[in-house]
């Protein structure tokens, strides 16, 4: 193992440099799937006709596709058709996709958990749907969504060095070059690699838990 070797200035700013990538690409990931996810998870709680089927359908039909399956069909597939993207927006449209449908039930799960006598007494009161919904529903639903959000969102972060199949230059990609340097460089970047990951997400997680404290 070759600690000094694999720990050097120039693969040290390599791996940082793969980090930020990861990083923007989480970032933009997690805003355009929490938006999109919110609009569609709305959508199906509800239960607007023709559209809310149809919504139905494309979520359980992404939820139920591997993430790597739809990295390949954007990267690929989609220039058969006229359509090529660069490989950080591949990246982020796959992540976007695949985890905004996942987003829309979690939405869609925290809306229909609030007790129905509440919604009822709203609309008695004279509220419309639209403001029982605004009012109501959505207040009470998002606190009850933060764990499984923050969650969601620490899987999107990992799911990132799943793009290395389409070498997009994040940290797993250029950890797997420093390694290719020479095998004594293995262990001490991917305990590094390792470090990182974990930090980032322990820090999500402990955001989480000051959130969830606070709307409690």
């Amino acid at each position: 193992m070759d600690f000094a070797g694999a720990y050097s200035t120039d693969n040290l700013k390599f791996l940082l440099d793969g980090l930020y990538i990861t990083l923007i690409v989480a970032f933009i990931s997690i805003i355009l799937s929490f938006v999109i996810g919110c609009i569609v998870g709305v959508i199906r709680y509800s239960a607007i006709p023709v559209l809310s089927p149809i919504m139905f359908v494309i979520v359980e039909l992404i939820r139920n596709l591997p993430l790597l399956l739809i990295i390949f069909f954007i990267r690929f597939a989609l220039p058969e058709v006229g359509i090529k993207l660069g490989l950080i927006t591949a990246a982020i449209a796959a992540l976007t996709i695949f985890e905004a449908a996942m987003i829309a039930e979690i939405v869609r799960g925290g809306l229909t958990s609030v007790d129905k006598g509440q919604i009822e007494a709203a609309r008695s009161s004279g509220l419309t749907n639209f403001q029982t919904l605004w009012h109501i529903v959505l207040p009470q639903g998002l606190r009850r969504m933060v764990p499984p959000l923050v969650s969601q969102f620490i899987s999107l972060l990992k799911d990132t060095s799943l793009a290395v199949v389409i070498s997009l230059p994040e940290l797993m990609h250029n950890a797997n070059i420093v390694i290719g340097h020479g095998y004594s460089y293995a262990i001490p970047t991917l305990l590094l690699v390792a470090l990182i990951y974990f930090s980032v997400n322990f820090l999500l997680s402990m955001l989480s838990r000051r959130l969830e404290t606070k709307t409690v």
